[in-house]
């Protein structure tokens, strides 16, 4: 389904996806199964896969999101990389917020962006990091508990 969307040249979309009030550069590509909601802009060469879901986003050149990922009320820069399962939380329960990711970051698997937050230039986010801070430009961001091993537990319940 596509409308009220503006689509430039050279556009693939695939089955399934859902476009609304969007505007759409040349050579993107969509989908399957994306959803696209008011006020998403995608710049040229950009790939939104399999179950994105976008709102309010701009997304410069050459940026992807290939697969189940959420991105709202942001701002992405060009040549971006999100990685599968990453999400803007951008609602605190009372107001929404935005998320700035500088051009040439590269975001890892499973990350969480807890908006308001900005992420400098050329950075790297290492998958399953919570981000509640700004990082800033050439940084690596890693926010993990470090994992513990309980042996015998499952033992000592049965």
């Amino acid at each position: 389904m596509i409308k009220g969307c503006k689509v430039g040249d050279c556009v693939t979309i695939k089955a399934g996806s859902v476009m609304e009030d969007s505007v759409i550069g040349n050579t993107v590509a969509i989908g399957p199964m994306a959803h696209l909601r008011s006020g998403t802009e995608l710049g040229d060469e950009v790939k939104i896969g399999n179950f994105v879901e976008t709102k309010k986003i701009v997304m410069g050149a050459g940026s992807k999101a290939s697969h189940l990922t959420y991105l709202g009320d942001a701002t992405i820069g060009s040549h971006v990389n999100i990685g599968c399962g990453t999400i803007t939380c951008n609602y605190d329960g009372v107001k929404k917020h935005r998320t700035v990711i500088e051009d040439d970051v590269f975001v890892g698997s499973d990350v969480q962006f807890v908006a308001p937050v900005t992420i400098g230039r050329n950075s790297l986010v290492a998958a399953g990091t919570t981000v509640t801070a700004d990082v800033p430009p050439d940084s690596l961001a890693i926010a993990r508990a470090p994992q513990v091993n309980k042996e015998g537990w499952t033992l000592r319940k049965k």
